[in-house]
């Protein structure tokens, strides 16, 4: 798709994209825009400077450059050509900002990373810089500024937050309600939420209980691990409203095993700890 993208290019809106689609300029490779579609004269001068500069970094896998240029709506298009340099990204807290980082979770589509505080949280500076394309949910608010602020360290990499394209697929709410509208089953996990993560992590520090421990990194695994499938469904749907189906549906992920396993029976614990029910 990324190659059949022309609304990064200074002067050309989505609607003239649309109107290069319908001339029949599908990709990069088209030497010069069609005079029946109407552009600035400076975008047409610059037109094989654009091209020449978007593909040099479609091929240096510099997502960034896109991700700098597109409308953000349009950000969904920079999966599949950069899914290699990807990573989908979660974390927990202690509570809203101010608070702790407990566990962080990243998923790269083949390998899953986890860390937690007070045994290789450092660690995660360093190798979220292997990844030039961030995935999350309500990142841009949330997971993104938070360990900005935690680590005092800036995260400039291109970056999909998944909560506006599935907004614009009718898709709202957190990320569990999202899920729930795609029938997306999370057995043991499926009634687990934010403030269990929460609850799970202060039994934990009191306790050392590695069960506990476990619990909590299958859901924040589990949260991590979910957002492929979720960029999978928003790509395959926003594809459909262009004329490039076909060469770019994406399959289904399957997702991997999440090595830790989860107990419920804790987390009613933990719950009866806390409210007493």
């Amino acid at each position: 798709m990324l190659s059949s993208t022309f609304c990064h290019i200074p002067g050309i809106s989505e609607k003239t994209e649309q109107a290069l689609w319908s001339s029949g300029v599908h990709s990069w490779s088209c030497p010069f825009p069609p005079t029946e579609v109407k552009l600035k004269q400076s975008t047409r001068n610059d037109w094989s400077h654009h091209i020449r500069e978007s593909i040099s970094h479609q091929e240096n896998l510099t997502p960034k450059y896109f991700s700098d240029k597109l409308p953000s709506k349009e950000l969904w298009r920079l999966y599949h050509d950069f899914q290699q340099v990807a990573a989908f990204l979660d974390i927990e807290t202690t509570g809203l900002f101010g608070g702790d980082i407990t566990t962080i979770a990243l998923y790269d589509g083949v390998s899953i990373k986890h860390y937690v505080n007070g045994v290789n949280l450092h660690e995660f500076p360093n190798d979220i810089q292997n990844y030039r394309l961030l995935i999350s949910y309500n990142g841009k608010s949330f997971d993104i500024p938070f360990i900005e602020t935690y680590f005092n360290i800036r995260v400039p990499q291109a970056h999909i937050d998944l909560r506006y394209p599935l907004k614009s697929l009718g898709l709202q709410g957190g990320l569990k309600g999202v899920e729930k509208q795609l029938g997306i089953n999370r057995d043991e996990l499926n009634d687990v939420n934010g403030y269990d993560a929460v609850l799970l992590w202060n039994e934990y520090k009191k306790k050392g209980d590695k069960a506990v421990l476990d619990t909590l990194l299958a859901y924040n695994i589990q949260d991590t691990i979910v957002l492929h499938t979720l960029m999978v469904h928003t790509h395959n749907e926003k594809i459909k409203t262009t004329p490039f189906a076909k060469a770019y549906t994406l399959r289904k992920p399957e997702l991997p095993q999440i090595p830790f396993k989860a107990d419920f029976n804790i987390v009613r614990r933990v719950r009866m700890g806390s409210f007493g029910y």
